[in-house]
Formats: structure tokens, sequence, C-alpha cells
């Protein structure tokens, strides 16, 4: 469903000197204008801060904090925000005030979406929070909330196209993606904490929801793409689904569903017991009082839309308002690797020497898709950034870490796969039997694919020296299963019996017979 084709800018000798993903650009002046943004988003059930920091088309979370606050409780009924939630949100409002100044982050972005800008008490409360503390609340109308969550998507899916949905406390909001631009965006009432103020019980709130969906639909005619789920609900709807799947990998962020799956798992909600669900998933009291609403929510959506497939995304209005301020030439960019550039950067030995690695190693992959070309080069990235750890966890730990790091552009096979090339990259053999589990997401050339790339990156790091001297040339000839290794003169010294051992290893993995000639 996603495309990653970067969107080139840069002179033609960049272009040949860096090779299709262009020049790093983290420490262009764009993207040190973005090093630390800190936004905050009072929405109806939560009010949120985050400051991202890092690499510039894939930053990290520097700081993330979120106070239940419910302020669109009651709202249907009343008419003003939750009198204690305002309270709640106030004091919010006051401490990341204080965090922000301490941190001297140049500017907070607030922005406030359903409850703020329905209740009668909303522009009150503005200016409460703008004596209190000095900061600007924006509210935002539906449709300006829908676009916001939509380039949040696109912050982490350059490529992607489909239908955005995104449900808060007090409204659901609906946006078409496609070629990295927002399209037509629709607002609903369909908040789980307006929906619980429905009269008739739930035969009343699922006529209700009925009603909408389709009139929603009717706005934004046929939508047969990948459905994108953007909110709170919906990634406590994704932990619940993986618990009744006994899905491995516990990582919200590009989960998938299936249509069937969704159905399934929304009654499978309507059947279980809410405590002890929410207990064995590790969700909030306050969020599971809202999922049979969401889950009924989406049992309709998927029956009346009739997506493709399902995505989960972490990444939103907070993301969006990052997206905004970003360059075209930066929001053009592979997100997955600038962020690993920029660790290979801080992180690595020999900064530089990643981009010489992935040339070497190429050649063993000749049929690989541009897919699979950005997943060797991620590898490449990162191929020595966990050095620190110590030898006898430094395998696992690389596992570990690139399955569960918050990097964007994933899907949860393609994690899998850096993260047991990264496995090899430091092991002679598959560790860790607790990881049995993830590995079963990849089939067996998957998993063949990763031990040849990670062997090779172990016999090329052997040859880790200097950036500025080629490590040699792989010549592969699969059909006869013949490699072909030519090494610089200046690598002779370097060919050691470890060197040696190696590279055994990757022509046991390659079922092959090997030539190795040195020349001057």
């Amino acid at each position: 469903m996603e495309t990653w084709v970067s969107v080139m800018n840069e002179s033609s000798d960049i272009v040949a000197d860096w090779g299709p993903f262009g020049a790093p650009l983290f420490d262009d002046p764009d993207a040190r204008a973005l090093s630390r943004v800190g936004v905050v988003d009072v929405g109806s059930n939560s009010v949120r801060m985050v400051v991202f920091d890092g690499a510039a088309r894939s930053p990290a979370y520097f700081f993330n904090e979120k106070i239940m606050c419910a302020l669109g409780a009651g709202l249907s009924e009343t008419g003003h925000l939750n009198p204690n939630g305002r309270v709640r949100a106030v004091a919010a409002m006051r401490r990341f005030k204080q965090l922000a100044d301490g941190m001297e982050l140049p500017r907070l972005t607030v922005v406030a979406t359903a409850a703020v800008r329905d209740a009668i008490d909303g522009p009150d409360f503005c200016q409460e929070v703008l004596r209190e503390t000095g900061l600007t609340i924006h509210v935002i109308d539906g449709r300006e909330e829908a676009r916001l969550s939509a380039q949040g998507v696109l912050l982490g899916w350059p490529g992607a196209y489909g239908l955005i949905c995104d449900i808060g406390g007090s409204s659901m909001e609906l946006a078409e993606i496609d070629n990295g631009q927002v399209g037509q965006r629709v607002t609903s009432d369909l908040g789980p904490l307006k929906l619980k103020d429905i009269k008739g019980g739930r035969r009343g709130r699922k006529a209700h929801i009925k009603e909408i969906v389709e009139q929603l639909q009717t706005e934004m005619g046929p939508q047969r793409d990948r459905l994108f789920l953007v909110g709170g609900s919906w990634r406590a709807i994704a932990r619940i689904d993986m618990e009744r799947r006994g899905y491995p990998l516990k990582v919200q962020h590009e989960y998938r569903m299936s249509i069937k799956a969704a159905q399934e798992t929304a009654k499978f909600i309507e059947t279980s017991d809410l405590e002890s669900l929410r207990s064995d998933c590790g969700i909030s009291s306050s969020r599971m009082a809202l999922v049979p609403y969401a889950a009924d929510v989406l049992a309709r959506l998927v029956k009346t839309f009739k997506p493709q497939d399902i995505a989960i995304s972490s990444y939103g209005i907070r993301e969006g308002m990052l997206y905004e301020q970003m360059s075209q030439r930066l929001r053009d960019r592979d997100p997955l690797i600038e962020a690993c550039r920029f660790a290979e950067v801080k992180d690595a030995r020999l900064p530089g020497f990643g981009r010489n690695l992935y040339d070497f190693v190429l050649p063993l992959f000749s049929r690989a898709d541009a897919q699979k070309r950005r997943l060797i080069k991620a590898a490449c990235l990162l191929h020595d950034v966990s050095w620190r750890a110590h030898p006898d966890y430094r395998a696992e730990m690389c596992f570990e870490n690139t399955t569960r790091a918050h990097l964007g552009g994933l899907r949860h096979s393609e994690r899998v796969f850096l993260g047991m090339a990264l496995m090899y990259r430091y092991s002679n053999k598959r560790q860790g039997g607790r990881f049995k589990a993830l590995f079963e997401l990849l089939d067996e050339k998957q998993k063949s694919e990763a031990e040849i790339l990670g062997k090779a990156m172990r016999f090329g790091a052997m040859l880790m020296v200097t950036e500025k001297v080629p490590l040699g040339k792989f010549h592969w000839q699969p059909r006869k299963r013949q490699l072909h290794l030519t090494l610089p003169k200046a690598h002779e010294d370097l060919y050691s019996e470890v060197a040696q051992s190696r590279l055994n290893s990757l022509v046991s993995a390659l079922d092959a017979t090997l030539e190795v000639k040195i020349r001057g």
C-alpha cells in the first residue's frame, strides 16, 4: 500500500554520491530548526504534552506525558466542560508550561479539539489558561483536526493512501490521504464520551452510530483502501486484538487487522468481563470505560466502508503539528532511513561506514525491490550502534531494541527482519528462544535473507578501518551458487583468520562455493 520513492531535489552529483536515499538532512538548517518541538493537545479525554527531539524526519519522543482529564464528560447534557476535568486540565497546563520553560523550548504550541470548541465555557477555559500560564490555546474545528491527524499519519507513512479515522473523546474525524496529500475530510459526534449519553441503551446507540456512519460514507464516497486508525481508544482495541490472537509483538504502530478480525474483536469485547480484559491487556480504567463504545463504532465502520485492511497508527494530531512545520523537502524523505542515519552519527564508532557497508553487501541482493533495499540500508546504518553493550548480550539486545524501537515506516514483519539481520551481525547463530514466536512472523525465505544480510555485515565489519577506502566487491551468481570476492590490496592484512571464518559462515548460509582475489 505504501511506496518509498524519495523526491530528489538535490543536485545530480549528490544523488550519485549518496544513492537513491539522498544525502542526510538532519544537519541541514531546516532540520536543526526542528530539533526540539513542543506541542500540547487538549482533547476531550486527555491533555497531553509531547516534545519531539532528534532526527528531523523521524524524531524521538524527548518528553511525552498525558493527564486523563475527561473534559468532555457530560458535555452533551450540560453544555459545559466537566468541572473536575477543567481543574485538572488547568493544573496540567501549569505543569507543562513550567516543564517547557525548564527545557528552554522556543515555543509550546497548544491546540484544543471537540470538547473545548463545543462547550459554552470553552472560551472562558482558554482565557483561564492564558491568565495562569501565558499559553494561547488554538481551538481548531473538526476539519482542521482531521487534516492534522492525517498529516500525522503521513509523518510515519509518506507514501500512504487510504482513509484516516481519528477517534477522540467527543468526536471522530475522517480524512483521505493520497500521494502525500490530504484530501476531503469530515467530522462527526461519534466520540465515546458523547455516545455514552445517547438515549435508548445499546440498541439506540448502535442505531445512532449506523445513521451517522452511513452519512459519512455518503459524504466521503467509496473508501476501499487501507483504514488507518488514530486515537487512544483504537489503540486499546488493538491491544485487545493482540491478546485475543496471542500476537507476539506488542508494538501498536503499524499493527494490522483484517475486517474479520476487527469484527471478531468487537464481539470479543462485548462478551468479555471488561475488568479482567483491562487487567490482561494493561489498559487504564478510564480508557477501558470507553472501549465498548469505540468497538461498536469500529464494527459499523468496517461493515460500511469495507476497507482492504486496517492499520493502527500511533501518530496523530500531535505528529501532524510537527509535520506542519516541516519543509516539503523534509516531508519527502524516508523516516526510517533518516532515523537510522541519525543513530549512526550519534552512536556508531565510525559514522559514515554504513554507506560503504551497504554498497558492499548489496550485490548479494541484486533482485531486491526498493522496499527490501531500504531495509538493507537501514541495517547497514545500524550495524555498529550497539557496540557499547556487553558482548554476551549484544545480539539479543540488537533484536529487542530494533523490534521495539519507535520507528516509522516499518511493518511488523520488517521490524523482525531488521532485528534478525542485526542479531546475525553480532552472532553466528540465531539467539534467544524467547524470540521464537517473533521469528514466526517471517517466512523461511525472509529468515534466510536476514541471516545472509547479517553475516555479510558481520564479515564487512572486519574491514571497518576507514570510510574512505572501498571494502571490496562481491559478485554473486545465485544459479551457479558461486560467490566471488575481490578485496583491495590495502585490506590484505585485515583478511585475517577471524575474517575468513566469518566469510565462510556467509558462504555456508548462501550454500555456495567461494573464490577470493586480492588486487592492488
